[in-house]
C-alpha cells in the first residue's frame, strides 16, 4: 500500500472571517504528481500554504506522511527542521520570495538555516545553479533579474534543499514561453516518483505533461477529480470551475472519436 504524503480531512479556513476553504477533504500519495485546478480564489493557493505549514486549518485536520501538522507540532524543532527540509514551496510571484543580496546568496540561505557545513553548502549551490542553468547569474541582485529568471532562482532556492515534496503555485504563469518550457520540462522529469509534486495551476495546455491526478477546486470546496485526460474531457465540471467559457470547442480524432478541446477558451485567473 502507497503511503501518503499528505491527507486532508474536512479542512476549512477562513481570511478575515471569509471562507477561503470549506470542509475540504484529499490525499495524495508520496511520488505522485498532482495539478490542483480552479480559477482566481478557488482556494488553491491557501491549500498550498497550509500542506507547507505556513497557517494552520480552522477547522479539520492535515496529515503529513501520517503525522499531524499542527503548530504545536512545528514548535518541536526536530520536527521543524525535518518538514522545511523535506517540503518546500515555490511561491506564485517571486519577488515575495526572493530577499538576499545576490543569487548565490540566495540559494545558501536555506542550508545555512539548515546548520549545513559551508563546504557542503557551496557544492550544493553551484551544482544547482548549473543545473537550472543560472550560474551565469550568481552575483547578480535577484531583484534586478527578468521574470522567468526570477522564477527559476525561485525555484532553485528550494530544489536546493532536495526536498520530498515540492508545493508549486502557478510555477509557469505570467513567464515567456521558453521560461515556460523550463519549467513544464522540470516538472515532467519529476513523473519517475521521486518526488512528490503538488502544482496549484490554471493552464490546461500542460496538464497532462506535469500531473497524474488533478483536484478541480470551484469557491473554496472541491467540484471534483481525476487524471488529467477525464478532467479535460469533462466539459461540465471544467466550466462549473470557471476554467473555461461555456459552450467549449468539440473535435473529431482518429477513429471518428468525438472529444471536447476545453483549453480553447480557458479564463486566466489563478
Amino acid at each position: 500500500m502507497t503511503e501518503l504524503a499528505f491527507d486532508v480531512r474536512d479542512v476549512s479556513y477562513r481570511y478575515n472571517q471569509v471562507a477561503a476553504l470549506g470542509g475540504l477533504s484529499m490525499q495524495v500519495k508520496r511520488g505522485e504528481r498532482v495539478a490542483l485546478l480552479g480559477a482566481n480564489g478557488s482556494g488553491k493557493s491557501t491549500l498550498l500554504r497550509l500542506l507547507a505549514g505556513l497557517c494552520f486549518p480552522d477547522r479539520g485536520e492535515i496529515s503529513f506522511l501520517g503525522e499531524s501538522l499542527t503548530e504545536q507540532r512545528l514548535q518541536d524543532e526536530e520536527f521543524f527542521f525535518g518538514f522545511r527540509r523535506r517540503v518546500g514551496l515555490v511561491f506564485q510571484n517571486a519577488d515575495v520570495q526572493l530577499f538576499s543580496p545576490s543569487v548565490f546568496d540566495e540559494l545558501a540561505f536555506g542550508p545555512l538555516q539548515l546548520r549545513w557545513p559551508a563546504q557542503k553548502i557551496r557544492e550544493r549551490v553551484g551544482e544547482v545553479l548549473r543545473s537550472m542553468d543560472i550560474a551565469h547569474l550568481q552575483d547578480r541582485a535577484p531583484h534586478r533579474l527578468s521574470g522567468g529568471e526570477k522564477k527559476r532562482v525561485a525555484l532553485a532556492s528550494v530544489l536546493v534543499l532536495d526536498p520530498e515534496v515540492l508545493l508549486l503555485d502557478e510555477p509557469s504563469g505570467a513567464l515567456d514561453p521558453s521560461s515556460q518550457a523550463r519549467i513544464v520540462d522540470f516538472l515532467v522529469s519529476c513523473g519517475n516518483g521521486s518526488k512528490t509534486v503538488i502544482i496549484a495551476t490554471h493552464d490546461l495546455d500542460t496538464l497532462e505533461d506535469i500531473a497524474d491526478r488533478c483536484y478541480v477546486f470551484a469557491n473554496g470546496r472541491m467540484a471534483g477529480e481525476g487524471t488529467p485526460l477525464e478532467v479535460l474531457h469533462n466539459v461540465e465540471l471544467l466550466e462549473r470551475a470557471k476554467l473555461i467559457r461555456p459552450h467549449a470547442h468539440v473535435h473529431a480524432h482518429g477513429e471518428g472519436a468525438v472529444q471536447p478541446h476545453p483549453h480553447v477558451h480557458r479564463h486566466e485567473g489563478g
